[in-house]
């Protein structure tokens, strides 16, 4: 028997489409569901922003992604991205990290990736996405330090968009590494109830999937 309702699990669903082909009526159809269910943003890219977040007139909080899926742009152009998306009504921004730099071990450059899109979105909420699946453990845990240090509000897994999603091997590493320091947000694959329930239990705060709300209404 689940130990969360229906109710609790959505209120921390960013209901996702991400895909390169998503039309405006599936956006705005995402939208309506993320509405009817009460989840905890839609999560679009930023091309439909302002469309969506003129839709739902508040109902819901938009959520965009930005550097996505690769990271490996210029931190101004990131800078850009973020700042338009929350000038067209964008509440959370999701942005990828600078891979590469982070391989290279260039620690202080990955830090000031990140704390720059946090300064163009201000208050807005920043969650910051270091695909874990291309990561080595240390790497992980080298990101649970920058990410917060950075002043970012939560750490994500997972784009959806490499090798694989979130793990629970993953959301326990960063549970016990981040010590309370960011939020914590799984992405990438969930594909059950249950898994939804374990993420929650090892510490995620968000849960970033297309499917939740399908799963919990069946």
């Amino acid at each position: 028997m689940s130990h969360y309702t229906k109710e609790e699990i959505l209120a921390k669903v960013d209901h996702t489409l991400l895909k390169p082909e998503a039309t405006w009526p599936q956006v705005q159809a995402l939208c309506d569901e993320a509405i009817a269910n009460n989840t905890a943003s839609v999560c679009i890219n930023t091309c439909y922003v302002r469309q969506a977040a003129t839709y739902m007139a508040g109902r819901v909080p938009v959520c965009c992604v930005v550097g996505f899926p690769l990271g490996a742009m210029d931190t101004a152009s990131k800078c850009f991205e973020a700042r338009t998306a929350v000038e067209n009504g964008a509440a959370e921004v999701d942005m990828v990290i600078n891979i590469g730099w982070l391989k290279n071990k260039q620690y202080d450059d990955v830090r000031a990736d990140i704390a720059a899109v946090k300064a163009a979105v201000g208050d807005k909420t920043l969650k910051v996405i270091i695909e874990t699946c291309l990561l080595t453990d240390a790497e992980k845990e080298k990101m649970c330090d920058i990410v917060p240090e950075a002043g970012a509000d939560y750490i994500k897994t997972s784009t959806g968009f490499s090798t694989a999603g979130a793990t629970f091997a993953d959301i326990a590493l960063f549970a016990r590494c981040v010590a309370g320091r960011c939020k914590i947000k799984a992405a990438g694959g969930i594909s059950t109830v249950e898994d939804m329930e374990k993420f929650l239990d090892l510490g995620a705060d968000r849960l970033g999937t297309s499917r939740a709300v399908k799963l919990l209404n069946q």
